[in-house]
């Protein structure tokens, strides 16, 4: 601060001695530079403004506060693209160090019977929105479908007249095309109607809101499922991925051959496809082998022991 008063005064003096001429240009020069930098910072500040503007709009603007103990305070301000609030858990930071609940947890295959299902669709059917989810049930149950090849789905992928469903991102980005009988296009039909009403993209989309015709979330549908299946009264865990299951056992049911089933799920081996069939139950395995006729040989020799 001094060594700028003495240069200054060091100027002023140098200045002084100058003839009045020379004294009023340096004066004049000195006060148009003053002038110039003080525009210039202006300008530097609205142009930092602007982009803090501009990336708060694109971004999301968090303030999230830990304590010691990790716990989430309560001065957090978060919101997405469309100006929503979003939970913090929504941050990837949120799950670091944690260990998901059901790690290591491995469910039975228990998948739900037809009574069951139906009971949901019919539910569903007076919910909000039930069209939707209605549809969600048939390609996952009906197509056997993983829960998010079903979401990938686009109107174009459905070709009912041949009866198959075109899987353009399945499981390691394979495609395939699969079947689907003439009881689940029919059940599929309303929500397709509807579907044409919003706008271009996803078959299984958002249906109202800012992100209306938007991709319809994994987390969101196994939610709305879940939420159906517990107003149903179904006494037992539902998820999507069950669905499949239960397309799976009827097939076999059906006496459908196992390398056929194996396709239809995109499965590469037929291992896989095996513990899909874990959900028959073992009063239908005794009751099936207990039927079974008696063994059968040339007449000529007789089946006398």
């Amino acid at each position: 601060m001094h060594s700028r008063r003495r240069a200054f005064g060091g100027a002023a003096e140098r200045a002084c001695a100058l003839p009045r001429t020379e004294q009023s240009r340096l004066l004049l020069r000195q006060d148009a530079i003053a002038a110039l930098v003080g525009v210039l910072a202006i300008v530097l500040e609205r142009d930092c403004a602007g982009r803090e503007r501009l990336l708060g709009a694109k971004s999301w603007a968090v303030k999230v506060q830990l304590s010691k103990e990790g716990a989430m305070s309560s001065d957090v301000q978060l919101f997405d693209a469309t100006g929503r609030r979003r939970s913090p858990a929504t941050l990837p930071e949120f799950h670091v160090g944690r260990a998901p609940a059901n790690k290591g947890q491995r469910y039975p295959a228990d998948p739900p019977t037809v009574d069951e299902i139906i009971a949901i669709m019919r539910v569903a059917r007076g919910a909000p929105y039930g069209n939707r989810l209605n549809g969600l049930i048939v390609v996952l149950w009906r197509a056997g479908l993983r829960i998010n090849e079903a979401l990938s789905l686009t109107e174009t992928d459905l070709e009912q007249r041949r009866g198959s469903i075109l899987v353009r991102h399945g499981k390691g980005d394979r495609r395939r095309l699969v079947g689907m009988d003439a009881w689940g296009w029919a059940a599929l039909e309303s929500w397709v109607a509807e579907r044409a009403t919003l706008p271009v993209g996803p078959l299984f989309c958002v249906v109202a809101g800012p992100t209306r015709g938007h991709a319809w979330s994994a987390s969101a549908a196994r939610l709305e499922l879940h939420r159906t299946a517990v107003a149903a009264g179904v006494r037992r865990r539902v998820a999507p991925h069950q669905l499949r299951h239960a397309h799976a056992v009827e097939l076999l049911r059906e006496g459908i051959a196992l390398p056929l089933i194996q396709r239809q799920l995109g499965h590469s081996h037929l291992s896989t496809t095996g513990t899909y069939l874990q959900g028959i139950s073992s009063d239908e395995i005794i009751s099936t082998v207990h039927a079974r006729r008696a063994p059968m040989m040339h007449a000529s020799a007789g089946l006398e022991l």
